[in-house]
């Protein structure tokens, strides 16, 4: 292979683009620096016939070599809503059924196939050791290393069959964090052999499996006390590389998140990362920092801070998989569509966990739902629940009194008509309730249907969804009228930390 430098650089970035087409000035900028890989987000993806043409556009820019790449984990982070929602990983765990993970995964790459996306950046193989952890949650499948790293391997095997490349993350671990490296640097300071025995193990279980490995941008003090995983040569070369013997391709998680981008900047960032051991560097958001950061490779093999023969290695790994995984669409009949959606139903409903023996409420009968008029994205997942969708699931079965609320602050539970009516709070926000909201808010029932260590947080019995997609929607209103029993187990526990001592 002989690349120039400026061709070499090209290849070891992904980047993003704007929206459900690719603009001229996007392909022109595309071409200019031989990008060879592109993201999509949810502003691409608008329906099937779009996406697909948008797909059509990126393989002939891209060629035969060209990775196009999405999130695609299921639960809250689903981009492409119009295809089959998959269930959450976490849903998944309660359900604790290795068969039907993989039949998941692989209709969630069956669906991707057929948009002619050839790399999905999932399953999440972090672990539910922390309830506290702001961005991770219902997208793990638990809190037991080797449980985890069996469903997840379920998951990614039929993933694999369906023909698109997986990518498990976030190395070498994102579960006991409590704070966001989307908004600034974690830190897990724990010891090498505590991180091997835990966060370490589902990725070294399923390393020989995957064909791509994301970093994560947590410093972990056992393999290097300045630099995050992402640009720690300690991690991604000398742990990943030279003992595991891992051949796939290592991706950074995006270098425009505040943990990378506010002390390093992307460009920077991405010399340090590839000069780590990474092969691919995401670069997002700024089409001057995609320049930059493109430049700032081509600089650094100049100055010598980059070997050029690494990075050839990096570039035959990167077409190594889209040899192996190409761009293409492929059929999707609309039976097969039918099939995964009630494939995807059923993982819902076998997921759907009973917390603190919660009741049921008999059809007809007066019902209150408390629920937040909106939901935002916390950055990473999509929108919350709107209230008007359980509100139409709900309305054909109960007599409805609903109350919403703009902000948790501006809801006085004492407020609350005290009139003996069966009262639901329905919880749409990845957030935790605060001291207040555990002090005085009191629901007969409370569905907790993001965040499953919301439902810990009320003294109220709970029933936990793990999301909420209309599948899971309605799988709840199932169980609420007595057409469906609970049958999932938590594959954490929501009380307290999890990690065996």
């Amino acid at each position: 292979m002989t690349l120039s430098p400026a061709q070499l650089a090209g290849r070891l970035l992904m980047v993003d683009i704007a929206g459900e087409r690719l603009e001229a000035d996007e392909a022109e900028f595309l071409r200019r620096h031989h990008i060879g890989a592109v993201c999509l987000f949810r502003r691409n993806v608008g329906d099937f016939d779009t996406t697909c043409r948008l797909l059509s556009q990126l393989r002939e820019l891209l060629g035969p070599t060209g990775l196009v790449a999405i999130d695609q984990e299921g639960g809250a982070v689903m981009r492409t809503l119009f295809m089959p929602e998959a269930p959450s990983a976490m849903a998944l765990g309660a359900a604790d059924d290795e068969a039907l993970a993989y039949r998941i995964g692989e209709a969630v790459g069956r669906g991707l196939a057929a948009l002619g996306i050839n790399w999905n950046l999932a399953p999440v193989l972090d672990l539910n050791c922390n309830p506290h952890n702001p961005v991770i949650a219902e997208r793990s499948f638990g809190a037991d290393p080797e449980r985890a790293a069996r469903l997840a391997g379920a998951w990614l095997d039929g993933h694999l069959a369906a023909g698109v490349a997986t990518c498990v993350k976030h190395f070498p671990g994102h579960g006991d964090t409590q704070v966001d490296s989307h908004l600034t640097l974690p830190v897990v300071d724990k010891p090498r052999e505590a991180l091997e025995r835990y966060e370490l193990a589902p990725f070294r279980l399923l390393s020989g499996r995957t064909p791509g490995l994301m970093s994560a941008h947590i410093v972990f003090p056992a393999f290097d006390p300045v630099h995050p995983a992402t640009l720690a040569p300690a991690l991604l070369d000398e742990l990943l590389r030279q003992q595991w013997g891992y051949q796939g391709v290592v991706i950074t998680d995006g270098m425009n998140m505040k943990a990378i981008h506010d002390r390093y900047g992307q460009a920077e960032g991405t010399v340090l990362a590839l000069a780590a051991g990474a092969d691919l560097s995401l670069v997002l958001q700024y089409r001057d920092e995609m320049a930059a950061s493109h430049a700032a490779i081509v600089a650094a093999i100049e100055q010598g801070r980059l070997d050029p023969q690494r990075l050839l290695e990096s570039a035959r790994r990167l077409d190594q998989l889209a040899t192996r995984f190409p761009l293409g669409g492929a059929a999707y009949p609309s039976a097969a569509q039918e099939a995964d959606r009630a494939l995807m139903a059923e993982g819902w409903r076998r997921g759907l966990t009973a917390y603190r023996q919660p009741p049921r409420l008999p059809v007809g009968s007066r019902l209150r739902l408390v629920v937040q008029a909106e939901a935002a994205s916390d950055g990473v997942s999509e929108a919350g629940l709107k209230p008007a969708r359980l509100i139409e699931l709900l309305q054909p079965h109960y007599q409805l009194d609903v109350v919403s609320f703009a902000r948790r602050e501006a809801l006085d539970w004492a407020g609350l008509p005290h009139d003996g009516v069966f009262t639901v709070l329905a919880s749409t926000t990845r957030a935790r309730y605060g001291e207040r909201e555990r002090q005085s808010w009191r629901p007969d029932l409370h569905l907790a249907l993001w965040n499953p260590y919301a439902a810990a947080d009320l003294d109220a019995p709970a029933l936990v969804s793990y999301g909420f997609a209309p599948p899971a929607l309605a799988a709840v209103v199932d169980w609420l009228s007595g057409r469906l029993d609970a049958s999932g187990r938590a594959p954490a526990p929501l009380t307290e930390a999890a990690e065996p001592a």
